[in-house]
């Protein structure tokens, strides 16, 4: 576990490694669809998926992190992953002699920081619901499931930060 005083880095990397598996392919096939198809509604329905990615990954950060910092670290996760994919895709596009569009970029970060601001806030529920990793989840002696310790400090003393 990669903790520093800010950032879980473990979580974030997990996030973003989620969000890059399903992702980048749907990114992929929305600028297929879109350059080489002539087809705006098909390259709009990959685009949503891959901001649906982006999400799910933001989730994941925010679930799994263990500084309390959901929302934090699920819109770390989701801007960061889309902004290293860009930055590979416009090198790449750049070394080909294409353009690239500064505002079509910049609003797609709008869209990775609101999608990465959704998964802070999934990851957030699932935390707040009792739904825990596994390797967060601790059984006392008679084999009920035991929530972490900070939870329970926190729920005797009426601290709620996340």
């Amino acid at each position: 576990m990669a903790v520093s005083s800010k950032w879980d880095t473990t979580a974030i990397r997990a996030g973003a490694a989620l969000a890059l598996l399903f992702a980048v392919p749907l990114w992929f096939a929305a600028s297929w669809a879109s350059n080489t198809r002539d087809s705006p509604a098909l390259a709009l329905v990959f685009s949503l998926g891959a901001l649906v990615a982006f999400t799910i990954g933001a989730a994941c950060a925010a679930w799994i992190q263990q500084l309390r910092l959901p929302l934090a670290h699920g819109l770390v996760t989701a801007v960061g992953t889309y902004v290293a994919v860009q930055v590979v895709v416009s090198i790449y596009r750049l070394a080909r002699g294409d353009t690239i569009n500064i505002l079509n970029i910049m609003f797609f970060v709008t869209l990775a920081a609101f999608a990465g601001l959704i998964g802070g806030f999934l990851g957030l529920r699932l935390r707040t619901l009792g739904f825990l990793p596994s390797y967060q989840r601790t059984l006392d002696l008679s084999g009920h499931l035991d929530q972490p310790h900070d939870q329970q400090h926190d729920q005797q003393h009426g601290d709620d930060r996340s």
